[in-house]
């Protein structure tokens, strides 16, 4: 299962990247607006927006660039490791 992160903190990417290794997922985190942030999403199985650090240009360059009937969309306030776990718990299963 191929996962991309939008939001979250800086300083917890690699945490980030662990937690959806252990789940067997390929995960790509952005945490800042990049140039060409719109040609790097791609196409994955799901799509994290963790919405309390994200602008909301960003949230709707990735809602744009994915495509709504292969990619599960979820959003959650906060960006803890907790966070991620059970995001990843229920959509893992």
């Amino acid at each position: 299962m191929s996962v991309v992160i939008v939001g979250g903190h800086d300083r917890m990417v690699a945490q980030y990247k662990k937690i959806c290794k252990n789940y067997q997922c390929k995960v790509k985190v952005f945490t800042q607006m990049k140039a060409d942030f719109n040609k790097q999403i791609g196409c994955p199985d799901l799509l994290v927006l963790f919405t309390n650090t994200v602008s909301h240009k960003m949230v709707k360059t990735a809602l744009d660039e994915v495509d709504s009937a292969h990619t599960d969309v979820v959003r959650c306030h906060t960006s803890s490791k907790n966070a991620l776990t059970e995001i990843l718990e229920q959509c893992c299963k």
